[in-house]
């Protein structure tokens, strides 16, 4: 069944949705799309056969795909000058988070010249987006980052490392195409790491300490749905777990716009310092995280807990599940597994540290806090 939702953006859901492309193109005078994704899903046959529906339909497609698994400044120059060197019209993102992010952060260059940081939220740089900018479609392929539905675009600075966030509701896609049949192919790690990131989306919602009852609701049913369907997702796919993981990934985007947290905060050091895949980084760290946050927040704990149907209604219950689901999707319980040795524990600090996420965390926390929190991980 496709279904349609408007929130705020019109989303398109359901199996085969994708097939509406290009009549929607059609019906808005659209016939240059600019199509943005990563090097791994320019070469899948489901995204070959998007480019083939559209070129036969008469939409001449250019495909930008030139990008880091980690986005960073440099992509999005690269991609601006895609636009303008073949006269496009429009730009269509397609893929995860780092393809739908550099899509976004493209479609802010287009008519906003000035270097691309100084759009930078963080730094009040929101203001400056003022020029309107081209027609926006999202088509995710994964069940992760619920980058479709967002209004910023996370990049790094290609030589600090440094993630930015580059921020406007004129960033919105005018329409989203949640397709779950384009995950159904997603190989077990990569579905279990960026379902794990859809959790954590949704867990650090809910606790984020900005008060937004109607993003709570969203987190928490997200929560619930990825419970029942991440474990069939990773081990035996079909479509109505991808179906539940798609939406749960969609919603967990919904609901961090009232913020994120500690857990956020450590991951992201390990993608730009390390190139960790980003949902990896927060699957590894969100047990840690968690058991952080639980003093003083154990009502919170209670819910969550409730939603995952757990015996003992507690934080430390609610960790020992996360340790037990990563298991169950194969995500190692150390960071020493993926590639963090002691000697970048102080340069992951300091990174932490200076990331975004972590003031909206419920409760603060330090340099000491992360450097403590990744020798635990390690």
């Amino acid at each position: 069944m496709i279904s349609q939702f408007n929130f705020p953006t019109k989303i398109r859901f359901g199996a085969g949705v994708v097939s509406e492309l290009p009549a929607y193109l059609k019906d808005n005078n659209l016939s240059k799309p600019l199509v943005v994704t990563d090097p791994n899903v320019a070469n899948l046959p489901f995204f070959k056969q998007i480019v083939q529906d559209l070129s036969s339909k008469g939409v001449s497609v250019e495909v930008f795909s030139d990008i880091h698994k980690n986005p960073v400044k440099s992509d999005v120059y690269k991609g601006d000058e895609a636009y303008y060197s073949t006269d496009r019209d429009s730009i269509i993102g397609i893929g995860g988070g780092a393809a739908i992010d550099v899509a976004r952060a493209i479609l802010l260059r287009i008519n906003h010249r000035e270097d691309l940081f100084k759009y930078d939220d963080l730094i009040g740089g929101d203001v400056y987006v003022t020029n309107d900018v081209p027609h926006f479609i999202t088509i995710p392929t994964t069940a992760g980052t619920g980058s479709e539905v967002g209004r910023s675009a996370i990049i790094a600075d290609d030589e600090t490392h440094q993630k930015k966030i580059l921020f406007s509701p004129k960033l919105l896609a005018k329409i989203i195409f949640a397709d779950p049949l384009l995950t159904m192919d997603l190989p077990p790690f990569i579905t279990a790491a960026t379902g794990m990131d859809a959790l954590t989306h949704n867990m650090e919602a809910f606790l984020a300490k900005n008060w937004h009852p109607m993003c709570d609701g969203i987190a928490l049913e997200g929560i619930a749905l990825i419970h029942e369907s991440l474990e069939k997702a990773v081990n035996k796919p079909d479509l109505e777990s991808r179906s539940k993981m798609l939406i749960a990934s969609l919603m967990g985007a919904v609901a961090f716009q009232k913020g994120l947290g500690v857990v956020h905060s450590l991951a992201h050091p390990l993608s730009s310092l390390l190139d960790t895949h980003h949902g990896l980084a927060n699957a590894v760290n969100i047990p840690y995280g968690m058991k952080f946050n639980i003093a003083g927040f154990e009502d919170k704990f209670r819910r969550i807990a409730r939603t995952l149907d757990l015996k003992d209604e507690s934080g430390e219950a609610v960790v020992q599940y996360l340790f037990e689901l990563n298991t169950k999707v194969n995500i190692p319980h150390r960071l020493r597994d993926i590639g963090v040795k002691s000697e970048h524990i102080e340069t992951l600090a300091d990174l932490a540290i200076a990331d975004f996420a972590h003031p909206n965390n419920p409760k603060p926390v330090t340099r000491e806090d992360f450097k403590n929190l990744y020798l635990e991980a390690l």
